[in-house]
C-alpha cells in the first residue's frame, strides 16, 4: 500500500487525487491528524487512518502494510520540525516500507540563510541513514507562498530587502511529480534533481504581475529595518528569521537554478507562474491563445 502523510494539505491532497488516477483507491492509504476532515477520501475507497509526526504510535497504525511512504514535510520549523520527520522516518522503516519518498526543497543545504531549508537537509542526511531506499524531492519554491511574500501592497509599494530570482512552482506540479514517482511509472534514488518551473521571478516582478495595471513601486530596506517592521507585526522571531532568510537565500541566488527535470517526469512544460498566480489572488486565469 501506498501512503501519504498530509493529505488535508495542499500537496498531499493534490498528490493523492492524481494517484487515484493511476491506481485503485485501496491500494492507498493516508495519514492525516483530522480524519474527518478526510472523509471524502474515505468516502471513494482511500484508507484514512490517524497520523501525528509527534506521536509514534498514531503513525505505527497509520503506516500499516506501507510499500511506499510519501513523507510531507510538516510546518515546524527548527529542531522540533527535524524531530518530527524523524519519527516519521522511523514509522516508516518501522512499517516495512521498501522506499521512502519525502518532500523536501531545492539548493537544500546546510549552509543556507534560509531555515527550512536547513531542516530539509538534516532530514534528508537522516533518511539517507537508513539505509531504505529513499527520493527526496527537492521541490522547486512554491509558488502559493509568493502572495504571502509580496506582504501588503494595497498603497502601491513593495518594501523589501534586497532579494533575487525565485524559480516559483506550481505545488499542483509538485503534486503530480510525486504520485508518478509514489505510483513507480519513474525512479529518483535519492535527492532529485530541483524540480522546478521553467522561469525565474523577482518579488517585484511577481509584485507587478499581481498589482496589473496598477503601479507599484519597490522600497529597498535594510535588512535591520525588515527585521523590525516584521517583529512590529507581532511575528514571533523564528517567523521573522524566516522570513528574512528568505530574502538572504534568495539574494545569493540560492532559488534561480531551473532544472528540466519536473517537466520531463510530467511529460509537459510545468504551469508558469504568470498562469499560477490569478489563481493564486482568487481571480480568473488569463487565457492563453
Amino acid at each position: 500500500m501506498i501512503i501519504v502523510t498530509g493529505a488535508n494539505g495542499r500537496l498531499g491532497g493534490g498528490t493523492v487525487e492524481h494517484l487515484l488516477k493511476r491506481l485503485p483507491a485501496d491500494q492507498i492509504g493516508v495519514s492525516v491528524r483530522d480524519p474527518e476532515r478526510a472523509k471524502g477520501l474515505s468516502d471513494r475507497g482511500v484508507r484514512v487512518r490517524h497520523g501525528d509526526f509527534t506521536d509514534a504510535s498514531s503513525l505505527e497504525h497509520a503506516f500499516e502494510g506501507a510499500s511506499r511512504v510519501l513523507i510531507v514535510s510538516c510546518d515546524t520549523l527548527g529542531e522540533e520540525g527535524v524531530r518530527q520527520h524523524r519519527t516519521a522516518i522511523d514509522a516508516a522503516v518501522g512499517a516495512g516500507a521498501r522506499r521512502i519518498l519525502y518532500t523536501s526543497h531545492m539548493a537544500a543545504s546546510a549552509d543556507s540563510s534560509f531555515v527550512p531549508v536547513r531542516d530539509h537537509t538534516a532530514t534528508e542526511e537522516y533518511l539517507a541513514a537508513t539505509g531504505v531506499p529513499f527520493t527526496s524531492l527537492r521541490d522547486g519554491f512554491h509558488a502559493s507562498s509568493a502572495p504571502m511574500m509580496l506582504g501588503d501592497t494595497a498603497e502601491g509599494t513593495l518594501a523589501i530587502p534586497a532579494d533575487g530570482p525565485v524559480a516559483w512552482t506550481d505545488v499542483n506540479d509538485l503534486a503530480e511529480a510525486a504520485a508518478i514517482l509514489l505510483a513507480g511509472e519513474a525512479v529518483f534514488e535519492g535527492p532529485t534533481p530541483p524540480l522546478t518551473a521553467e522561469a525565474t521571478y523577482t518579488l517585484p516582478e511577481v509584485a507587478a504581475m499581481a498589482a496589473g495595471d496598477r503601479p507599484v513601486a519597490t522600497e529597498r530596506l535594510s535588512d535591520d529595518d525588515y527585521r523590525s517592521r516584521m517583529k512590529e507585526r507581532g511575528l514571533p522571531d523564528i517567523a521573522v528569521e524566516m522570513m528574512l532568510g528568505f530574502f538572504l537565500a534568495a539574494r545569493a541566488g540560492e532559488f534561480a537554478g531551473t532544472d528540466p527535470a519536473l517537466a520531463r517526469l510530467l511529460g509537459r512544460s510545468p504551469r508558469p507562474l504568470p498562469e499560477v498566480l490569478p489563481e493564486l489572488l482568487g481571480r480568473p486565469a488569463p487565457q492563453w491563445h
